[in-house]
């Protein structure tokens, strides 16, 4: 049997699988078999921020390797705390709770204002999170999803719940009361096809938290750690969350989540209430240090301005020329391309020449490229993706 037909036969088939092997990952490449090349524009879904095979941080995973694997989270680990320590320190003052992934830090969260609104009031119990918007895939974290495909088979899901529209502040206010525990938040919704939250939207959610005295939680586990342009999506904006949701890039490859809470909530869970046998692994907070303190430098700061402005400037160029281009929208190298129904042609004719897109909400290509990337990348996707285009606006 290929490798194709093993993987159907003993792999829970829940994935799309693309038709490649690939053997080789280096840069802002993957590579086949055969030795062809891809360029990677979702970089494992905004995981390999730094791109494949960063050299910084191979060095730190060899090194802690020569150390240990594993602890249990009866002992104190060098590269745990130093994580938690960078993370608060470029954050907001706070405490760091580490996950295996983004959905197990939404879980914890989850208990954490639960516990923390009954403490206020037995019937401060109801979360708010927003249509359109995705928090994983766990029973919690489906629950704050506001999307029906993803939760019709599953139901009934967790209870006390509402979803409201995005940025529509009528419906907010109308949403909010003393029973409120917690909203949830995506700054840029992702899975929806990059749809920000507007300016006026943010502070009104932040002025009815403290008129009914709820929780904001920010889910960065996509926006996080530079995608945007700064550290965090919500340093665009004048909120400060009260607990933050980090993963994907966290863990520079290797499965990391991460949810910081403010000072003023760090008491609320307790010895026994909530714990992980392998969060805070010290060999992924260990690759977690090395790929941080890469994506937190003035460095990339510039370097993602830089190239975001360069991708988003040819991006609106193109739009003008060819109607098949709706819209243009993101931030940072957080990017959106709404192509209609001509979305998945564009990615299947993508991968024949070469570069690998991801589609989004059906419609949408969403770039989530290394935030390394280098100049002559980009101009490369460029040139194939406007060929794209061209063929697409002749046979419309």
């Amino acid at each position: 049997m290929t490798l194709h037909e093993r993987d159907q036969t003993y792999i829970l088939n829940t994935y799309k699988r693309l038709p490649l092997t690939i053997t080789k990952a280096k840069g802002s490449y993957l590579y086949d078999q055969s030795g062809k090349k891809y360029l990677d524009m979702y970089a494992g879904i905004a995981v390999s921020s730094l791109g494949h095979s960063n050299k910084t941080i191979l060095k730190a995973i060899k090194k802690q390797m020569n150390k240990h694997l594993h602890l249990s989270n009866y002992f104190v680990s060098e590269p745990v705390v130093s994580l938690a320590q960078k993370l608060v320190e470029h954050a907001f003052p706070s405490q760091v709770f580490f996950t295996n992934s983004g959905t197990e830090a939404i879980e914890a969260s989850i208990k954490l204002v639960r516990k923390w609104g009954k403490s206020l009031d037995p019937e401060k119990q109801e979360m708010i999170a927003l249509h359109e918007s995705f928090h994983g895939r766990t029973m919690g974290g489906l629950s704050l999803t506001g999307q029906p495909k993803y939760q019709q088979a599953f139901a009934p899901l967790l209870s006390g719940v509402k979803h409201i529209e995005r940025n529509n502040i009528n419906q907010l206010r109308s949403a909010v009361s003393e029973k409120t525990c917690a909203i949830y938040l995506e700054l840029i919704q992702g899975e929806s096809g990059i749809e920000p939250l507007h300016f006026e939207y943010i502070e009104e959610v932040m002025k009815l938290s403290k008129r009914y005295n709820f929780l904001i939680v920010a889910d960065e586990i996509q926006t996080g750690l530079m995608r945007t342009g700064k550290l965090f999506a919500y340093q665009h904006t004048r909120l400060t969350p009260d607990i933050l949701t980090l993963a994907k890039s966290l863990g520079g490859g290797i499965p990391l989540g991460a949810m910081l809470v403010a000072n003023n909530l760090s008491k609320v869970l307790q010895p026994g209430d909530h714990g992980s046998t392998f969060g805070g692994n010290p060999l992924a907070c260990a690759m977690g240090l090395a790929s941080f303190n890469l994506l937190s430098s003035t460095d990339m700061a510039h370097k993602v301005a830089h190239t975001s402005s360069y991708l988003l400037e040819a991006l609106k160029s193109l739009k003008s020329k060819y109607d098949v281009i709706q819209d243009v929208r993101g931030k940072g190298l957080m990017i959106g391309i709404d192509l209609g129904k001509h979305a998945q042609s564009i990615q299947e004719n993508a991968l024949k020449r070469g570069v690998l897109l991801n589609v989004t909400h059906q419609t949408v290509i969403r770039l989530l490229p290394p935030l390394n990337i280098k100049d002559k990348e980009i101009k490369a996707f460029l040139e194939i993706f406007e060929d794209l285009l061209k063929l697409e606006q002749i046979n419309k």
